[in-house]
């Protein structure tokens, strides 16, 4: 727990990442940036599906319409915060010459997204209305 408040603290502050070890090949820390903003090109995707499906399915139930928006929106909310928190991770772990640090977010995530587009289909195929 107190390596996770590190972490948060150095969101905010990523100049006191630059303290930590050596600097790596500087390819290794643009490479890290460049799977940070996957990220978060992932979680405004599934933000803007979130709003997508509770504003362009108004003849879904509501129950059905407001938990498949939450369930894209939650997801699209982890996912930022994990894209932050995944890049401090690594470029410590690059500054110290460790392993890359490993998650089970990329699973946890494409479960979940599945899970949904599953749901989505069964909806769409029922051709459920309010």
């Amino acid at each position: 727990m107190i390596e996770f408040a590190r972490n948060v603290r150095l969101w905010f502050a990523p100049q006191e990442v630059r303290e930590e070890g050596h600097t790596p090949d500087y390819r290794f820390s643009l490479a890290n940036e460049r799977t940070f903003l996957a990220w978060l090109r992932t979680a405004l995707a599934l933000i803007g599906g979130g709003f997508a499906v509770d504003q362009f399915l108004p003849d879904l139930r509501w129950g059905w319409r407001v938990g498949l928006a939450l369930a894209l929106l939650a997801a699209g909310v982890l996912c930022s915060l994990r894209a932050v928190n995944h890049w401090v991770r690594c470029e410590r772990a690059m500054r110290h010459d460790e392993d890359l640090p490993v998650s089970r977010f990329p699973a946890l995530l494409s479960v979940v997204v599945a899970f949904v587009a599953i749901v989505m289909v069964v909806v769409v195929l029922a051709g459920w209305e309010g």
